[in-house]
């Protein structure tokens, strides 16, 4: 081609890619205005769904009676995914039969939330075979938290509002003490919860902030890093928990987060349950929240820390997709829903 031809090409292109970017580039106030869908809250005689998407229910059908009663006794019609009892090794039942349930409860038009029955591992060996076409007709709500966290994302990055909450298993708890679970669980799904008060911390950096709730677990939002459901966290407040790993390795993830640019327009962190974390040998030197907040230093956002929710019994129910306001003061933390 002519020098001289290719160069109207070229500047033909760029003006037209240059009119077209605001709607292939989102900005930080782009993704700020986005208005993410909410399922419809829940009414007497709805139906809820409960499935397995992870690790196996081994000797766990009275828990899941147990659950059932509870639906039950809110006026709701539980249903059991066809294979939540099937047994493959560590998970329940196999990739195959887990996607086949899940996606039976995103198809089932009556049914207008599906409750997660544990995590564990297993969601994301099935996820990126799940397709939404039919649930994008009727959306409905998902519920659960941990190994649920890549499903919340998933959802989350296609413009959804899901119910990070207590899921069946914690029917095995003691009942006072998941009573709190069970209280906003109930409130999230009827649409009633409005907000969450909590104790103050020390270590909390005190400030206001507004955002989109997003997060879950602190590994799953690390090993989703790269995929398509990594988050994008820009005017949003994160919400991290964890159990069970050792500080270097909550320390390695929050710096492979920070790496991939999560905190960099971030509005604010909110920090769950950091619960049985391992020993260090030798050891780390500090304490869980000085090793997030010696992260988290260059960024002036506010940051809240003892938040009930995660793997403990008392997980308050936490609305992703939606637009809260965060109040961390003397003497209170406030999450506005």
């Amino acid at each position: 081609m002519h020098f001289k031809s290719l160069f109207y090409v070229l500047l033909f292109m760029s003006c037209t890619y240059s009119k077209s970017s605001k709607i292939t580039f989102k900005t930080p106030q782009t993704m700020a205005s986005k208005k993410y869908i909410r399922p419809a809250i829940l009414q007497v005689g709805d139906t809820i769904a409960i499935v397995a998407p992870a690790g196996i229910l081994k000797s766990r059908k009275k828990t899941i009676e147990a659950a059932q009663m509870l639906l039950k006794n809110w006026g709701l019609v539980p249903v059991l995914g066809p294979h939540l009892f099937s047994e493959s090794y560590h998970f329940a039942g196999t990739d195959a039969q887990r996607l086949k349930d899940l996606q039976w409860a995103l198809d089932k038009p009556d049914v207008k939330a599906i409750w997660c029955a544990r995590g564990g591992y297993g969601s994301m060996r099935i996820m990126d075979e799940l397709n939404f076409e039919t649930f994008k007709k009727n959306p409905k709500w998902l519920v659960g938290y941990s190994d649920v966290t890549a499903l919340h994302n998933q959802l989350q990055n296609l413009g959804y509002e899901t119910l990070h909450a207590m899921m069946p298993i914690n029917m095995e708890e003691d009942a006072k003490a998941i009573t709190a679970s069970i209280t906003s669980l109930k409130a999230g799904l009827f649409g009633t919860l409005e907000k969450h008060s909590i104790e103050p911390n020390k270590s909390n950096r005190m400030g206001s902030a507004k955002g989109v709730l997003t997060g879950g677990n602190l590994t799953l939002l690390t090993a989703q890093l790269g995929s398509a459901s990594q988050l994008d966290t820009r005017n949003k407040i994160l919400f991290i928990e964890e159990i069970g790993e050792y500080k270097y390795h909550i320390d390695r993830m929050l710096q492979s987060l920070k790496r991939a640019g999560y905190f960099d327009h971030c509005n604010g962190v909110i920090v769950g349950d950091m619960m049985d974390i391992k020993a260090n040998s030798p050891a780390w030197g500090t304490g869980i929240e000085e090793l997030i907040m010696n992260i988290l230093d260059p960024y002036d956002f506010p940051v809240a820390f003892g938040i009930p929710a995660g793997h403990k019994p008392e997980n308050r129910a936490l609305i992703f997709g939606r637009s809260i306001d965060l109040n961390i003061t003397k003497s209170e933390t406030i999450i506005r829903f």
